[in-house]
């Protein structure tokens, strides 16, 4: 049935003039009037096309969100806000207030190194024996969770992008220290926490023993998921030992244990991650990191460090080879050693004539 103009307006004034109860009998009749006039409108959810339907990645998407917004700071060992204050430093992360490409990929970076353009992605829990998932959600995802407005991501990516379509990588990286500030230090430092809260629950999926370890054990790992993210999967003897360790050697590490297996067990975690690539890269970084591994760090921090740095030594310096594939400065002194050494001959050969 088809319900006029003339007719709704006519109801439409019931509604304003009547009592309680002869309104609620208008609303309702208007209701389905309307309904009647537009039947589009009267379609129940069920019948409703599939396209209205949230697709399961945006529930997926709105979980993770919402697992990283009910993180409690009593969830780790160690303080939330010294691992933020650690991750900002120039050591590790430093800390710009606007977008900057990466060294090496070239994605744009902001305040303590979030990257704003990487995808969600799946990251399957090869380890049959932790139940502990891994968290992957999109930059998109993590800048919604830290509270900011979706448009601005998109604008600063659209800047970005021109500059880089301008400068290029290399000259991008020289002006970073001149950029105009794109986001306030208050969202910087909203976005470091959900990223910082993210790279501690990937820890719990990369170790299954990560509760056991001690405060500056679980630190060191959640800075290592911070810096390489779904790269740390290819360190495989690190990741066998921290999870194939026994409990008693955990146990010790969180106790502040320093018995002599214990220590040797941790010596070879950290050894492990001395001989990677990541070490002799970033060597600074990476002592700062490692020596927190140590049982006894939590005495004496410096120590530790001295430790490492000991072992973790610099890359050599490589020098430039000539054509003939032997140093230009070995050749050229042994060059003039040869020609020394003739001129002396002759002048002897001449005294003798003479």
């Amino acid at each position: 049935m088809r319900v006029s103009s003339r007719q709704l307006v006519f109801l439409f004034f019931t509604v304003l003039c009547a009592g309680p109860w002869v309104a609620a009998v208008a609303q309702t009749t208007l209701a389905a009037a309307v309904q009647a006039t537009n039947p589009l409108l009267s379609a129940s959810p069920t019948n409703a096309s599939s396209d209205t339907t949230p697709s399961s990645q945006f529930v997926v998407e709105s979980s993770a969100v919402e697992l990283l917004r009910s993180f409690n700071d009593a969830d780790v060992k160690f303080d939330l806000r010294d691992f933020m204050e650690i991750l900002r430093d120039r050591r590790h992360e430093g800390w710009v207030l606007a977008a900057y490409p990466d060294p090496k990929t070239g994605h744009p970076l902001i305040g303590a190194g979030f990257t704003l353009d990487l995808p969600a992605r799946e990251h399957p829990q090869p380890d049959s024996s932790n139940p502990h998932p891994f968290l992957e959600p999109s930059s998109a995802d993590l800048w919604r969770a830290a509270g900011l407005d979706p448009g601005r991501l998109q604008s600063i990516l659209d800047q970005y992008s021109d500059r880089f379509s301008m400068w290029k990588k290399k000259r991008f990286r020289q002006k970073i220290a001149n950029l105009t500030p794109q986001i306030t230090e208050e969202d910087a430092t909203l976005l470091l926490r959900i990223s910082a809260i993210q790279a501690v629950y990937n820890a719990r999926a990369y170790c299954r023993n990560f509760d056991q370890m001690s405060a500056s054990q679980q630190m060191a790992l959640s800075q290592l998921v911070y810096q390489m993210g779904v790269n740390l999967a290819q360190f495989d003897e690190f990741l066998t030992l921290i999870n194939d360790g026994t409990q008693a050697h955990l146990s010790e590490a969180s106790l502040g244990s320093t018995a002599s297996g214990d220590r040797e067990y941790w010596r070879s975690v950290q050894h492990s991650l001395m001989q990677s690539q990541w070490a002799k890269l970033y060597r600074t970084r990476a002592i700062a990191v490692i020596a927190m591994l140590d049982p006894a760090y939590a005495d004496n921090p410096a120590t530790a460090e001295q430790l490492v740095s000991a072992t973790l030594r610099p890359p050599a310096a490589h020098r430039h080879r000539n054509r003939h594939g032997s140093l230009n400065r070995v050749s050229s002194n042994s060059g003039n050693s040869r020609a020394g050494g003739h001129r002396k001959k002759s002048r002897t050969r001449t005294k003798r004539r003479a």
